[in-house]
């Protein structure tokens, strides 16, 4: 057995490629960037701010109009080797409309940089953003992180870090977490289609799955997953949930009923729908 019980490359794939299971992915695609081109055309924002040495170690921020407000944090999906922050800017709209002010985080993609090093920059990111909260007038001490996909995986990574000890920062610095169809076990992944351009070795994949990693900190998570996708998303999402209460984290597990993974993004559109409005009630914006 590859993994679990997985015998061969095409199993793994039917399970972990979410474009095998929806016809005409693309049009979610090309809806989603029609989307994202525009809202950074009608909602005030700062492109390309620098938070890392390396080109591709920038944000897009979106401020609230109310002083202080909540921060999401928005970490983009694409299988760790596609897509940019820019990408998914449609995801603000909701979130702004609720009170929030918004951050996404750009990151370099695998093969040209290692898992390791992906993980690293969006530390560095929360990290910058924490400690430049009053230049940009958001709360600090209301910090949440939201990721879809891959997304979701560094929203765990992110959850798996020690802030104080490695940061000098709050270990409690994730208010509430909300990880999108993520993946949290990343050992199916060294035997599937991606693996030419993620180039993963057990070491990396066991030191960046957070289903087998510590959260120090005492954040609210709220671990969802769509409701028709592959059994594996699904049974993903419901044993981290699980790890985390082991380990005394406030988490929840919520199935998004008769939605994939794609679709499941439609909820950030307008004013937004079930995941927005669990973000908010999470949050507690004021």
């Amino acid at each position: 057995m590859l993994y679990r019980n997985f015998s061969n490359q095409d199993e793994i794939d039917r399970e972990y490629n979410p474009r095998l299971r929806v016809e005409q992915t693309d049009q979610y695609l090309t809806k989603y960037l029609s989307e994202s081109e525009r809202v950074s055309k009608t909602l005030n924002h700062q492109d390309g701010i620098q938070y890392g040495p390396t080109l591709n170690e920038v944000l897009d921020y979106y401020p609230s109009s109310e002083a202080q407000a909540p921060l999401v944090c928005f970490i983009h999906g694409g299988y760790w080797h596609a897509f940019s922050s820019r990408d998914f800017a449609f995801i603000t709209e909701a979130l702004h409309f609720q009170g929030f002010s918004v951050a996404h985080i750009n990151y370099s993609l695998c093969p040209e940089v290692t898992l390791d090093e992906i993980v690293r920059q969006c530390r560095a990111a929360l990290a910058w953003l924490f400690r430049n909260a009053d230049e940009l007038g958001f709360n600090p001490e209301k910090i949440g992180v939201a990721g879809h996909s891959a997304g979701g995986h560094l929203t765990g990574m992110l959850l798996a870090t020690n802030w104080e000890h490695d940061y000098g920062l709050s270990s409690n610095l994730i208010r509430a977490a909300f990880p999108i169809s993520g993946l949290f076990d990343l050992r199916p992944f060294p035997f599937s289609w991606l693996q030419p351009k993620l180039q993963f070795n057990l070491e990396q994949v066991m030191r960046n799955s957070p289903l087998f990693l510590e959260c120090p900190g005492d954040s609210k998570v709220k671990v969802l997953v769509g409701g028709d996708e592959s059994e594996e998303f699904q049974r993903q999402s419901s044993d981290y949930s699980k790890h985390l209460r082991k380990q005394g984290i406030d988490a929840d597990f919520t199935i998004i009923q008769k939605k994939h993974h794609f679709d499941l993004l439609d909820d950030f559109l307008g004013n937004g729908g079930e995941i927005t409005q669990l973000i908010t009630q999470t949050m507690n914006p004021s």
